[in-house]
């Protein structure tokens, strides 16, 4: 079915793009609304201000009010969801009304979900299914190559444009790089685009952070946001510009400047993180890498074997959880643990050698701590976590961590892999 999309838009007169995604299953968290991340990403992409996302429920009153009051502020209105032919796929039908607009029936749609079913004949028993062929008389048709739900390019005011498209984000991807990508650059980007380059911080707070780039933070073009989550810090350094070079030049100097800051703490950039920088490095030093676990119960070893390619660097891991364990696997002697415990420097030191030489690595890394919620003293507190890293030299250095007591038990051990993780990767560095 092809499409033809054009548009007489006026592109000095765009106030603002806005992302409706609809769906009672979004509101109650059945499923993560992972379209308007999508969307938000290909809007940036082609220079477009992206103002505004919503999520909204399948009800067609609420749906129509919130479509007119868009329509006020926004000039491009793009929507996920409720294109289906069940009775609370509302979407179509509730834009129209908005407008006070009757729907009108596509035939040649109809004959194309017709072909798409034909071996499964289940459109015989769902004329249901006609509902998807409803559009305004005007609207042009989105075709969906990978369902039967069409979306539609419709101006239902001047200066307002919606396109819609289903929920199910095979479909919606696909009718968004087939022809509703081209649709939009063409008619409403100013042959700008945003680009970013994003960097990553260990091991140091988000306030820290924010109080030594104050004077970086009112910045027009580019500009500089942080982000913080439960393991690290993002700057994220974001232009307008006509091209990627342009963009790229424009934040090097700032890129520049935040490294310098921030030199020890800036383990990678983008899409990296400290599993693929530690297997690239120790890929370049052809050395390879151990885990001796306790606390982390098999957490830092998934860590690692998440990026592909771990094995050319990571050789296996012990998890000994016991006393018992600790000893027979790793050769732990028994008056280190009867005298220290199982949650000391000793031990952890004990470990990361006896690991080391069992599994014959260059590197070793050991933890051991008191996750949580429950096993904690006055000596040894939940959130005490002792790291140990064994290297070719055989030399072992030993962390102490004390992580907030008050923070739950996977969070504690997801900190003490990152805290594992990076302290190689300094220690690495410090050895370039």
């Amino acid at each position: 079915m092809a499409t033809n999309l054009n548009h007489p838009s006026n592109k000095e007169s765009i106030k603002g793009v806005e992302i409706l995604s609809i769906g009672t299953e979004l509101l109650l968290g059945n499923i993560v609304n992972t379209n308007a991340r999508w969307l938000a990403e290909q809007l940036s992409m082609i220079g477009l201000n992206h103002y505004r996302q919503t999520t909204i429920g399948d009800n067609a009153g609420r749906l129509s009010q919130l479509i007119k009051e868009t329509s006020t502020r926004s000039n491009l209105l793009i929507t996920t969801g409720g294109l289906g032919p069940t009775p609370d796929d509302l979407t179509t039908e509730s834009i129209a009304k908005a407008f006070d607009q009757p729907l009108f029936a596509r035939e040649p749609i109809w004959e194309e979900i017709k072909k798409k079913l034909a071996k499964k004949r289940s459109y015989m028993e769902n004329l249901s299914l006609k509902k998807q062929c409803f559009f305004p008389k005007d609207a042009q048709i989105i075709n969906n190559p990978k369902g039967t739900a069409p979306g539609m390019i419709w101006q239902p005011k001047e200066n307002f444009t919606i396109l819609t498209f289903p929920g199910v984000p095979d479909e919606m991807k696909a009718m968004w790089e087939e022809s509703a990508y081209s649709f939009i650059k063409s008619n409403f980007s100013d042959g700008y685009i945003f680009f970013s380059n994003t960097l990553k911080l260990s091991n140091i707070g988000e306030a820290t952070v924010s109080e030594k780039i104050k004077n970086l933070l009112d910045l027009k073009n580019p500009t500089i946001a942080p982000y913080a989550s439960l393991e690290e810090v993002k700057l994220r350094i974001t232009t307008k510009a006509k091209s990627r070079s342009e963009a790229k030049l424009l934040i090097k100097p700032i890129k520049e400047e935040l490294q310098e800051k921030f030199s020890k703490y800036i383990y990678g950039e983008d899409d990296e993180n400290l599993p693929t920088i530690l297997i690239k490095e120790l890929i370049k030093r052809n050395e390879s890498l151990v885990f001796a676990e306790s606390c982390t119960g098999g957490l830092l070893s998934s860590q690692i074997t998440s990026v592909s390619g771990s094995s050319k660097v990571f050789k296996g891991s012990v998890i000994a959880y016991s006393n018992e364990l600790k000893n027979l696997l790793l050769d732990v002697p028994e008056n280190l643990l009867n005298t220290y415990g199982a949650v000391s420097e000793e031990v952890a030191e004990s470990m990361a050698i006896g690991a080391k030489n069992k599994l014959n690595s260059d590197w070793s890394i050991s933890v051991s701590g008191i996750a949580g919620p429950k096993g904690g003293s006055k000596l040894k507190p939940v959130g005490l976590v002792y790291i140990a890293i064994t290297g070719p030299n055989n030399e072992t250095v030993k962390i102490k961590k004390q992580y907030n007591p008050l923070r739950d038990r996977n969070e504690i051990q997801r900190l003490s892999v990152n805290d594992c993780l990076n302290s190689l990767r300094l220690i690495l560095l410090s050895n370039k």
